[in-house]
């Protein structure tokens, strides 16, 4: 008895969902037209290792702002990887980003947020 009472309220459910107007069942609104543009952001940088110096140049040729910051992790175990404080790079602005460690450097990346 029990599995009859559990089929029909499913059933019962279902002929109700089924019996709805096409309008009112839930659909994604689209707006008829061009899809929006994307918003272009992100400067260009260019990394240099030279020895454990480390240069960054970032361009930024889009009209919104930038946030840039450097990142450095050294080889070496007990040389402290560094993460630089982000600089504003506004529009046609180009900036120069330096870091270092004291023996090798083992990666270098910059990172970006919209400001």
């Amino acid at each position: 008895m029990r599995i009859f009472r559990n089929l029909a309220s499913v059933t019962v459910a279902v002929a109700l969902v089924m019996s709805l107007p096409y309008e009112a069942m839930p659909h994604a609104r689209v707006k008829p037209g061009k899809p929006p543009a994307p918003q272009l952001f992100g400067a260009e940088c260019r990394t240099k290792v030279t020895g454990s110096q480390v240069t960054a140049y970032c361009h930024n040729p889009y009209p919104l702002t930038d946030g840039v910051s450097l990142h450095v992790e050294c080889a070496r175990w007990w040389d402290l990887d560094t993460d630089g404080t982000p600089v504003d790079t506004g529009p046609a602005m180009t900036v120069r980003l330096t870091g270092r460690c004291w023996k090798e450097v083992g990666s270098v990346w910059v990172s970006h947020q919209r400001r």
